[in-house]
């Protein structure tokens, strides 16, 4: 079973231009990413995908290794696919370029999953929030999963909605990681995007829209990605750079 891992890092984030690039602790945010998945004890090959020549340069500096795609792709979904394609593999796993401190537990939590049932497709990873300012947060993600951790709706608003504000929901931040078997991805990046997917900017809602299952793993350990300037302000707060 080969395993892929693939960093999408594109240069012109309308949020935070330039973003995989920024300094954080002395290094470029894609090298924090490179240098904790591939502590992987799973994937067998890493590779950063970007369009931007500086991005690639710079991977192939630290020691890490890039391939250039086009510009014209409208997801990391559809760069990854691109990149993919150059390697022979069995499932692809989409490590994203602006979490930093990805921890790879997390990553290998994911990919056991689609090594342990062989009609899953995809796989994705949640977090129990637990700071309340997260619930309202556009910029965070919310999962609704049934009793078996299937993933039921992904939204930017806060659901389940509680309407007794009773205090007894548990709400799941998305970690936008996502475990595919390759042969699904080529299929998923072919599918028109959906309604729920335009709407909410969430193209993990195509999956869903088209009836297949997402497999959520609930981890304990956070991830933070870094989505805009405060974002970034914050983190280095914490670091205390």
């Amino acid at each position: 079973m080969k395993i892929i891992g693939i960093i999408p890092a594109r240069y012109e984030s309308t949020r935070l231009p330039g973003k995989p690039l920024i300094k954080i602790c002395g290094k470029p945010m894609i090298q924090h990413v490179w240098e904790n998945a591939g502590k992987s004890k799973l994937i067998d090959k890493l590779v950063v995908a970007t369009d931007n020549k500086l991005i690639y340069e710079t991977v192939e500096s630290f020691g890490g290794e890039a391939v250039l795609t086009s510009k014209k792709h409208k997801s990391g979904t559809d760069r990854i696919g691109e990149a993919a394609k150059k390697y022979k593999s069995d499932i692809v796993v989409n490590i994203q370029g602006d979490e930093p401190f990805i921890s790879y537990k997390n990553i290998d939590a994911a990919i056991k999953q689609l090594l342990e049932d062989k009609k899953l497709n995809v796989s994705t990873l949640g977090y129990q929030i637990k700071d309340k300012e997260e619930i309202n947060n556009p910029n965070v993600v919310k999962i609704v999963v049934d009793r078996n951790n299937n993933a039921l709706y992904f939204s930017r608003s806060a659901v389940p909605y509680d309407r007794d504000r009773a205090g007894k929901i548990k709400y799941i931040k998305h970690i936008g990681l996502y475990v595919y078997r390759t042969k699904f991805l080529y299929e998923f990046i072919k599918l028109k995007q959906t309604e729920h997917e335009i709407a909410e900017k969430l193209e993990q809602l195509r999956v869903l829209d088209n009836g297949v299952k997402v497999k959520v793993v609930i981890t304990k350990i956070d991830s933070k990605s870094i989505d805009t300037l405060d974002d970034l302000i914050s983190l280095n707060s914490t670091l205390r750079i």
